[in-house]
């Protein structure tokens, strides 16, 4: 028998303890070893000191297993990872309480509405990206990436609040709240869990909003322009930014530019499938409307007001970025910075070759978007052409 082990910190699920009885082999982190009562003479393994082999133990040994894990193994767990070691034989789980059911009920919150991200054991981007993009997020965390690093990520966002969950679940359980500067500042003892929450909703949650739990997808995209304040019709138009979208890709935990923004149109409808978006707009007017579409639309898009390439320099590398001006230099440097998927929208047909030559490194494709709404007339209907464009794509290869 395979048997994976939640430990919580407080009594152990039965029947966990004739598991362990049973067993010849017990894995687990340090801290569950030396925690949690094993037989006499069991033989042991420590999962930190050599993760694969430890795993690998669990397949090749003939008698009982134990593995002993944080938690509920089976959310961002060792479950996993078992299952693939031993398939198709069947692994039980035993399930504790997972550390960000702790913390949300340590802090006195509920969490149906949260996102959860690890960045336990991973890279830290995408839960980089959720925090600074939503407004109610658990972190599950390493000595990585921990608040500290949460807190600078978000340095000097005054509408965010870090709660700290550390020994949950055991004697001298803490949740301590902090500002995002505040926690860059510390130092922080492993492990924890953090919640990083609107500071407004922290004081008054909303209604409840869904039946689905976490973060849903927008329920319509390619919205109308007059979705949108913009300047003298400067705004993408819908059927143009349709297929932006569907080149771009935009999903929860990547980050994407949007170079040359103008209304934002581009920039909020990325933000609204999940991504954490970074809009860039020369113009102080244009950059402030920017700013105000996003609120009127509920999500948030950092706005850098300047000139490309010059404004870029502080902002996390993008996984896709879209670039509505400046031209074949600023091109070349949205590219130097390696997105994955890039999308130019051009005008002027002339502009088409030295974009796609500022491309080299990506698969490119080119398209002419040319467009005709239907007009009504008093005795009929007529043709009325929108602007014609070129979309230059380009996917790394």
């Amino acid at each position: 028998m395979i048997t994976v082990v939640g430990y919580d910190g407080g009594p152990l699920p039965a029947p966990a303890g004739d598991r362990l009885r049973a067993a010849t082999l017990v894995i687990g982190g340090r801290r569950h070893l030396a925690e949690v009562d094993l037989p006499s003479g069991v033989r042991t393994l420590a999962l930190r000191d050599d993760p694969a082999a430890a795993i690998a133990a669990v397949a090749g040994e003939p008698g009982d297993v134990v593995v002993l894990a944080s938690g509920d193994p089976g959310f961002f767990g060792v479950v996993r990872a078992v299952r693939r070691a031993v398939a198709p034989r069947r692994v039980e789980v035993l399930a504790g309480r997972t550390s960000v059911a702790l913390a949300f009920a340590a802090a006195g919150i509920e969490w149906d509405d949260a996102i959860v991200v690890s960045a336990h054991g991973r890279d830290p981007r995408e839960a980089l990206a959720a925090v600074r993009a939503h407004d109610k997020v658990a972190v599950l965390t390493d000595a990585v990436c921990g608040p500290a690093q949460l807190g600078a990520a978000l340095a000097g966002r005054d509408d965010r609040v870090l709660l700290v969950g550390m020994r949950l679940g055991l004697p001298g359980e803490q949740v301590v709240e902090v500002t995002p500067d505040e926690a860059a500042a510390r130092s922080w003892s492993d492990p924890n869990v953090v919640l990083v929450l609107d500071r407004a909703r922290h004081v008054l949650p909303p209604a409840p909003r869904a039946t689905v739990a976490g973060f849903r997808s927008p329920d319509a995209w390619a919205l109308p322009e007059a979705a949108f304040a913009h300047r003298d019709a400067m705004v993408t138009k819908a059927e143009v930014r349709a297929l932006v979208l569907a080149r771009l890709g935009p999903r929860l935990g990547q980050v994407v530019w949007d170079v040359g923004a103008g209304s934002g149109s581009v920039a909020i409808e990325c933000a609204r499938f999940g991504a954490d978006v970074h809009a860039v707009e020369r113009q102080a007017e244009d950059a402030e409307r920017v700013r105000d579409n996003a609120a009127a639309h509920g999500v948030h898009v950092h706005v850098v007001t300047g000139s490309a390439p010059d404004a870029l320099a502080g902002l996390p590398d993008p996984d896709a970025a879209f670039v509505g001006g400046g031209g074949p230099s600023v091109v070349a440097a949205v590219a130097g910075r390696r997105p994955s998927r890039l999308v130019v929208a051009l005008a002027q047909l002339e502009r088409v070759a030295p974009t796609a030559a500022a491309l080299a490194a990506y698969r490119v494709e080119t398209v002419l978007l040319q467009a005709s709404r239907l007009q009504p007339l008093a005795d009929g209907s007529r043709l009325v052409p929108t602007n014609p464009v070129f979309l230059v794509s380009g996917v790394l290869p």
